[in-house]
Parts: C-alpha cells; sequence; structure tokens
C-alpha cells in the first residue's frame, strides 16, 4: 500500500505539486535521520546529510524508474551522502578495541529496559558504519535482503553473510558492554 501511495505522490510532484513532496519526506525522516545517525555519530552531521539528500531526491525525482521501492532508492541516496560526508571528515580508521564507552555514558544507563536499550545502543555505536547501516535498514526499516542488495550495491549472499557477522559482533560487544556496565 504505502508503495502505491508512494507512486501517486511521484506522480503528482512530477506533475508540479510540489507539496506531496512535504509528505514523502514527512514520511522517510525518521528513518533517513537514523541511517545517516548510524553512519556519521553526530546529530548535526546527520540533519545536514538527511536535508541535502533529500535535496538531491528531489532533483533527481524524474530519474526515479520505479524498479525499487521509492524507500529503497532514497536510502540508498541518504547512505551514499552520508558515506560522502563521514570520508570528508574521517581522520583515519579506528578499530572497535581502540573505542572507549565514556564513563559518564555509563553511569547514565538507567534500570530494566532502558538498560537493555541502551546498552543495544552503546553497542551499536561501536560498530563499523557499514554494519550499523546494515543493522539499521534490516530490523528497524525491515528492509529485505533485495532491498539492502539494491541499496549498499552488494550482492545478495554477501548482504546475508554481512547481516550474520554484523549480528555476531553486535552481540559480542553488547556482551562486552554489558560486563563493563555491571562491574
Amino acid at each position: 500500500m504505502m508503495q502505491h501511495n508512494d507512486t501517486q505522490l511521484i506522480e503528482r510532484i512530477l506533475d508540479g505539486d510540489t507539496s506531496g513532496y512535504a509528505v514523502m519526506v514527512d514520511r522517510y525522516k525518521d528513518l533517513a535521520f537514523t541511517i545517516a545517525y548510524r553512519i556519521l555519530g553526530k546529530r548535526e552531521d546527520a540533519e545536514e546529510v538527511v536535508q541535502d539528500a533529500f535535496v538531491k531526491a528531489f532533483q533527481n525525482l524524474s530519474a526515479f524508474r520505479q524498479k525499487a521501492k521509492f524507500s529503497t532508492w532514497l536510502y540508498r541516496i541518504i547512505y551514499n551522502t552520508a558515506i560522502s560526508k563521514h570520508r570528508q571528515k574521517k581522520p583515519g580508521w579506528q578499530s572497535i578495541d581502540e573505542i572507549t564507552v565514556p564513563d559518564s555514558l555509563i553511569e547514565f544507563i538507567a534500570e530494566e529496559e532502558e538498560d537493555r536499550h541502551k546498552i543495544l545502543e552503546i553497542a551499536m555505536q561501536q560498530l563499523p558504519e557499514e554494519d550499523r547501516i546494515l543493522l539499521t535498514l534490516y530490523y528497524v526499516d525491515e528492509s529485505s535482503v533485495d532491498d539492502l542488495h539494491s541499496i549498499l550495491s552488494i550482492s545478495k549472499a554477501n548482504v546475508k553473510i554481512k547481516l550474520f557477522r554484523a549480528r555476531k559482533k553486535l552481540q559480542e560487544l553488547v556482551t562486552k558492554t554489558m560486563v563493563t556496565v555491571y562491574n
């Protein structure tokens, strides 16, 4: 149903009713921000990337061929824009083993369910950017392996392998974070 609504909105926008684009932005802004934030780790940078990506998508909307879902096409633009910004700002590669969780963040962790969510968030931030985006798209957006294949430009088999490895890394990081928090 969402695909059908997207198709109708795109047709309206291409026919000159640009107010329909506000609907599209509102529909996808939260996940767009999540994707950009997972890659960049800074709210301001993520907001800038999302804005830039929506402008790029609007400017290139006539190039959208509807072979994939609009969301897949848009997330690819967001992903590429965020990766480009990250490469511009990234001084060098950092190993997961070199990343430390600030004591102030660990102390901030509340009780019970909030605890689990914060531990997961801490562990997610320690994952490499590609793993963060892959897990976010797969579990939060519920993108299929086919969608991830299109968004990330990697084979479907590689998507499955990367998902498996990312889940395994995340599990290890969650365990490591829990040990740190509870000791």
